[in-house]
């Protein structure tokens, strides 16, 4: 199979084929899951676990009375729950995979990840297609079909935010696409919904479906390559380079490679050998620094601080979605008395149909707004590259030769990054706690601004957090962290099973105060912000403090540290104190 897998050289020339298809795979295929209020209706209205409803009938159960019809079939608090929590070990899976894949592609690379990826969603397609036909057989079978498609979808995921290395000044750009795309795949079931509502059997959408995945797979064999796409950014894939590399590089990179060229050119003028101009070489591997240690990145203030606002967010984000469908059937039977509107409708067939439709087309409202995570990804982008290209000038301007001293930097690029992750993480909380506050009034239409707020939440924490992680741990750490921290935030997402149990148990579908518990849990977002304002001010103190003992160093001893920067030399801090940056 590697025979027949592409060089890096050809993957390069099918960028954009590959980035664009990326895109449209992370829409169809990748966290399709998050839909899951479409996919329920679609699950209740095929019979799956509806015979527990038959049972408490038969049984004369007390519970009986929470017994309705869904299409041709009975539906309960008891199926809802079941059902729930297959939508919960596959959100669980399709955040907590990502530590094994983080270490598997350091490993292996993203193809054989992509492959089994593409094969595990067409798997889940084809499982929920055949349990569909005798669902009170086969009902079990959904638990493993959301799985599948859990760690399907992350897989494609988290091997697609590989590709932007490949394009250089745009790569930003590339990253928000992929990110976008992630969190626009909501809207997917929504989409198919609408299918399924057409008369379309749910059989024939699910096969389909598994055919388009088997295509992700063939697009994935001929245009993966095996290797890794190197990042142009580490200093050991510098000094690897021939000449002839650094002119296709210089492609590759953009503008920010010419900092870069003086850096490493005195080194590479100095080797004797001579210099292949073909320009289809890349380096196969990459030899990333491992000067910090990981145990020194994992118990960081910022990491640590960092697990709490994620874990938080994460579970806010997922028990909405997850609960979205009973909330809203509450806000529709708010006036009317509970049994016989909420209950058993039975005893009122036109609240019947007012709460079906109106659930509906809110939630198709809903899904069609995940869209917008394609246009306000690139903003929490703008955000965190808020004038970094004056800083990008910072290294060339010290190197460019020594007949003159470098012109002083008139921004810090580590400081300008903890400023930016500062802000954008700010931002994103408070949308987070204006989301929590209208969340709590009693009005339906109201609620179409946290249905906004929620995709806008969604699209910027994880860019983020990413930004935040890239600007102040060593790179060749960065997927292992955020393997773990989306680890633990799915732990943290667990809970969202015993909120259902309890809002359509105890609290008999009132939100209420499961939403102000999460309002006031919220709060603890802004713990991260107020740690990187702390540590902002530490760094521009030491940066204040170097300057000044720079200003008394000899001619020779700033020589010297002019040629240590012309080396790579890369410090990284990461939240601890300066002898640990």
């Amino acid at each position: 199979m590697k025979a027949m897998a592409p060089s890096l050289s050809q993957a390069y020339r099918r960028r954009w084929w590959m980035a664009g298809s990326a895109v449209l795979e992370n829409l169809l295929f990748s966290a399709v899951l998050l839909g899951w209020g479409s996919l329920l209706i679609m699950l209740k209205h095929e019979g799956f676990y509806s015979h527990l409803c038959t049972e408490n009938v038969s049984m004369g159960s007390s519970n009986s009375s929470g017994v309705w019809e869904s299409g041709d079939w009975l539906s309960c608090v008891e199926q809802e729950e079941m059902l729930n929590l297959g939508f919960t070990i596959g959100s669980f899976l399709l955040s907590a995979a990502t530590l094994p894949l983080g270490v598997l592609m350091d490993r292996y690379g993203p193809r054989p990840l992509r492959l089994v990826g593409s094969a595990c969603f067409a798997l889940s397609c084809a499982i929920m297609a055949v349990s569909a036909y005798d669902p009170a057989v086969l009902s079990a079978l959904i638990f493993i079909a959301l799985s599948f498609n859990g760690f399907g979808g992350i897989c494609l995921t988290f091997t697609s935010l590989t590709l932007p290395n490949m394009f250089g000044s745009l790569s930003s750009t590339i990253m928000s696409l992929m990110i976008g795309s992630y969190a626009s795949s909501a809207v997917t079931f929504p989409g198919v919904k609408l299918i399924y509502d057409a008369h379309v059997s749910f059989h024939v959408i699910m096969w389909v479906w598994a055919g388009l995945a088997c295509l992700v797979f063939l697009n994935c064999f001929l245009n993966w390559p095996v290797e890794s796409f190197p990042t142009p950014d580490e200093v050991n894939y510098m000094k690897k380079l021939g000449l002839d590399e650094l002119a296709l590089d210089h492609k590759v990179t953009g503008d920010r490679f010419h900092s870069h060229v003086t850096a490493v050119g005195k080194r590479l003028s100095q080797k004797d050998e001579d210099v292949d101009l073909s320009p289809n070489q890349l380096p196969d591997t990459v030899a990333l620094p491992n000067s910090v240690p990981f145990r020194s990145s994992v118990f960081s203030p910022i990491f640590l601080w960092s697990l709490i606002t994620m874990g938080m967010t994460q579970l806010r984000l997922i028990f909405f979605m997850g609960a979205m469908n009973k909330m809203l059937e509450f806000l529709v039977t708010r006036g009317n008395p509970p049994k016989m509107a909420y209950i058993n409708p039975h005893h009122n067939e036109e609240v019947k149909i007012e709460v079906d439709e109106k659930v509906g087309f809110y939630y198709s409202i809903f899904g069609t707004l995940q869209l917008l995570c394609l246009v306000t990804c690139p903003l929490i982008g703008y955000i965190m590259d808020w004038k970094m290209k004056e800083c990008e000038g910072e290294k060339s301007a010290q190197t460019e030769g020594e007949k003159r001293l470098p012109a002083p930097a008139k921004r810090d690029k580590k400081i300008q990054k903890i400023t930016n992750a500062m802000r954008a993480f700010t931002f994103t909380n408070l949308l987070l706690v204006v989301f929590g506050v209208i969340s709590l009034i009693d009005n339906l239409p109201v609620q179409l601004l946290t249905f906004v707020l929620h995709t806008m939440v969604r699209g910027f924490i994880h860019s983020c957090c990413g930004g935040l992680y890239a600007a102040v741990y060593p790179s060749n750490h960065f997927g292992t962290l955020t393997g773990l921290q989306s680890m633990i935030s799915a732990v943290f997402a667990l809970f969202q099973q015993l909120l259902f149990i309890a809002m359509v148990g105890p609290l008999k579908g009132d939100p209420y105060w499961i939403n102000l518990g999460l309002l006031i849990f919220s709060m603890a977002g802004f713990l991260l912000p107020g740690y990187l304002l702390y540590h902002r001010r530490n760094l521009v103190r030491e940066k204040a403090e170097a300057e000044r003992q720079a200003v008394d160093h000899p001619a020779q001893e700033r020589e010297a540290l002019q040629q240590a920067e012309s080396n790579g030399t890369k410090h990284h801090s990461n939240g601890h104190l300066t002898q640990e940056a």
